[in-house]
């Protein structure tokens, strides 16, 4: 199971998986140049829900289809500091029909 992991500190915005740095999947869709954000909807917190979901599901087709739900209802509802783990996301997209489909890690 995967434990994402999201903070603002005196040295800029923090997030991590498992202990490292998330990717922003840049290659998969460019929503902002200007790095990760949440707690509003915007391009910053789109940015953040796809390399969420694109690191979960291990299918980038399914993670750019669910980014706008997941950003509206998990990622613009973050606190300064959150914690996610794999469940979460599983029981998240449940709720809003969108099985997770991810792939074995």
């Amino acid at each position: 199971m995967k434990n994402f992991m999201g903070d603002r500190t005196i040295d800029g915005i923090k997030v991590t998986v498992d202990g490292r740095p998330l990717d922003q999947r840049l290659d998969l869709h460019r929503y902002t140049v200007n790095g990760f954000e949440w707690s509003y909807e915007g391009p910053e917190p789109r940015q953040l829900a796809l390399a969420i979901l694109a690191e979960h599901l291990g299918n980038p087709a399914r993670a750019r289809a669910l980014v706008e739900p997941f950003m509206k209802a998990v990622v613009a509802n973050f606190d300064n500091e959150w914690e996610m783990t794999s469940a979460d996301i599983d029981a998240t997209l449940a709720a809003f029909g969108g099985s997770s489909l991810h792939a074995a890690s």
